[in-house]
């Protein structure tokens, strides 16, 4: 069994840094619910703050990783030209899905959704990290402001979530391809 550098660097970006953001979507709820519920008049201890901080934090981070990621190094893979004559597209999978109008629409539809709207994730989880960090457990007082926090927590799960989805379409009609090979294991 091996693996390619191209495909581990999008195991990273997918299962790494996407999959543990999703993950921790029930729990960016629960600490903002929890916030509000204790409110400013019974106050959350010391160290569950500074906890509760570092979730989101760490949220934040985790989409920034995979956004750049994704935006910076798969991308560029994924629009590689192909040389003069190239036949054999299978390393360069925009092109090879825009050779058949039976997988356009994954790169049409799929792709754009990736390219553009992915960005509201990291944008939308940095934001809620610093309303948290900044009024924590006055969130409680301000209705209006916990319930845009959440709001843009909801936002960044259903742009986060459609992106996994077509990344992982996208990934099994054209997957980005190439570099050093790794042996991880051999039949024997």
């Amino acid at each position: 069994m091996e693996i390619s550098f191209r495909d581990m660097i999008t195991v990273l970006h997918g299962m790494g840094f996407g999959a543990l953001f999703m993950l921790a979507f029930s729990g960016a709820i629960g600490v903002i619910y929890a916030t509000a519920v204790a409110g400013p008049a019974r106050p959350l201890s010391r160290l569950t703050t500074m906890m509760f901080r570092f979730y989101l934090i760490s949220m934040a981070t985790l989409a920034w990783l995979a956004t750049l990621s994704g935006a910076y190094v798969i991308y560029p893979w994924y629009r590689a030209a192909a040389p003069a004559g190239t036949t054999d597209l299978s390393l360069y999978p925009r092109l090879l899905l825009l050779s058949s109008p039976l997988t356009a629409g994954w790169h049409d539809y799929g792709m754009e959704w990736k390219e553009h709207v992915a960005w509201l994730t990291p944008i939308a989880m940095t934001m809620v990290a610093y309303v948290f960090i900044k009024y924590g457990p006055q969130l409680a007082l301000h209705r209006h402001m916990r319930n845009a926090v959440l709001g843009f927590t909801a936002v960044a799960f259903f742009a986060t979530a459609v992106a996994g989805v077509f990344g992982a379409f996208l990934n099994k009609y054209a997957p980005v391809r190439g570099g050093h090979e790794y042996i991880l294991f051999e039949d024997k």
